[in-house]
């Protein structure tokens, strides 16, 4: 079993910065993907951006050139760096962690922009 942990969600004014944090325990040999996901009301859980063993990044279109994902892998920790936040990335966001067994989903953490 995995365990993810997520921390830095909160209340930020449109143009601000937030960093989120996910750390991820427990057992497993070896983590592959790690990554990041939202959802707003009424809408579909998207991609926001994930990081693979081998530090390939994807970026979901909406957060390109914004946000930055990145991951310490002796912490066995995924990172996103959100800048110049706006009103439209308010959701719940989610880490997603894929190790040698199966994927894992964090507990989501708020994020609102807003003035």
């Amino acid at each position: 079993q995995v365990q993810l942990v997520e921390s830095g969600g909160g209340l930020v004014q449109p143009g601000g910065s937030l960093r989120l944090s996910c750390a991820a325990s427990g057992s497993f040999f070896r983590i592959y993907n790690m990554g990041w996901y939202r959802q707003a009301p009424g809408k579909q859980r998207e991609l926001v951006a994930s990081i693979n063993s081998g530090g390939w990044m994807n970026y979901g279109d909406s957060v390109k050139g914004r946000f930055t994902v990145s991951r310490d892998n002796a912490k066995n920790t995924v990172y996103l760096q959100m800048n110049s936040l706006k009103p439209e990335d308010t959701a719940v966001y989610y880490c997603n962690v894929v190790t040698d067994s199966r994927g894992y989903w964090g507990q989501g953490t708020q994020v609102t922009v807003s003035s």
